[in-house]
């Protein structure tokens, strides 16, 4: 038996330039921070001459490329395990669809996990290498890397994505007043609806592949607010990090329709008026979790209850993806 557990992101600048469409033209820079929310895997080897998998559905095959989950099927051809008598089973933390980084954490966990039960040692920027190729060039998803890079690595981190398909890994050097405060004045809201990015990420990868110059303007400004995000947070200045997040989500809003809905705005405006310094949408858009930095909590979440947001809880992760059992 072995369980490998991957944890899922929260934003904090730079989203949108970590996309193929963008960062092979123009490179791109996110902040993204690892919390202790996670998808785990399991892999049990069984005595039985076929392949169990379980996830939403329940899948029983004889061979890898019978299997409909095409994560599991490509990251099963990628290793070389072509009729494995194995049982793999996924659980999480918190459902798919909610902007969370869900589907980087379910490959980099599975991957992990393959690798530990043929005995090969990987390290977490070859892992996050691997779990890209498959969702990015072999599946062809409108995905970018941050998911990925950020589950394998963990912590609070930035990643710069370059032409070449490099990239950077650096944790941020924040002081232990500014990450206490980050884990204290950071809240996380369900909005109660969950949806698929694909949509939005298809429509801005045709337009920046495109050359749509606003498209490009906007992401460049997203990019430049990660760097000035940077900045805030490293000299501790919590203030201009929340203000930054507000104008992060005004230019994410733009880049679609589909990015936010009237009730998201009513509940971002309600956090404005009841001690949000700051705030955004995580992930994609159209659902998910809304992130406030607020130093009037109870205000908030007296607000938050009022609109039925539920409060999810967190703490940041520094270990990334790993085994948490095996027997």
């Amino acid at each position: 038996m072995i369980i490998a557990r991957s944890p899922l992101r929260i934003s904090l600048g730079g989203g949108g330039t970590d996309l193929p469409s963008y960062y092979r033209q123009h490179t791109g820079y996110v902040i993204a921070a690892a919390i202790n929310k996670y998808v785990y895997i399991t892999l049990h080897e069984t005595f039985t001459q076929n392949l169990s998998v379980r996830y939403s559905k329940m899948e029983v095959v004889q061979e890898t490329s019978e299997i409909q989950h095409p994560i599991v099927r490509e990251a099963l051809v990628m290793m070389d395990l072509p009729r494995p008598s194995l049982d793999i089973a996924s659980m999480a933390d918190v459902p798919a669809g909610t902007g969370l980084g869900s589907s980087g954490s379910f490959s980099t966990a599975l991957l992990r996990g393959l690798h530990t039960y043929k005995r090969i040692f990987i390290s977490p920027q070859r892992l996050a290498r691997k779990a890209c190729e498959i969702e990015i060039d072999i599946l062809k998803e409108p995905v970018g890397k941050q998911d990925q890079y950020i589950a394998a690595c963990g912590g609070i981190t930035e990643f710069t994505f370059h032409p070449n398909e490099d990239v950077e890994v650096v944790p941020l050097r924040l002081s232990s007043d500014t990450l206490a405060s980050l884990e204290e004045d950071l809240l996380l809201f369900y909005t109660g609806a969950t949806r698929s990015s694909s949509d939005i990420l298809i429509d801005q990868n045709v337009k920046t592949l495109g050359g749509d110059e606003d498209m490009i303007a906007n992401l460049h400004c997203m990019k430049q607010l990660g760097y000035e995000s940077k900045k805030a947070l490293e000299r501790g200045d919590m203030e201009a990090f929340a203000e930054l997040m507000n104008v992060h989500w005004e230019r994410k809003r733009w880049r679609s329709r589909g990015m936010s809905s009237s009730e998201i705005d009513d509940c971002y405006a309600l956090a404005r008026r009841n001690g949000a310094l700051g705030g955004k949408l995580i992930g994609a858009g159209g659902g998910g979790f809304l992130m406030f930095y607020a130093k009037d909590k109870p205000r908030l979440r007296a607000a938050m209850r009022c609109a039925k947001l539920q409060e999810m809880r967190f703490h940041f992760d520094f270990q990334g993806t790993t085994i948490v059992a095996q027997s």
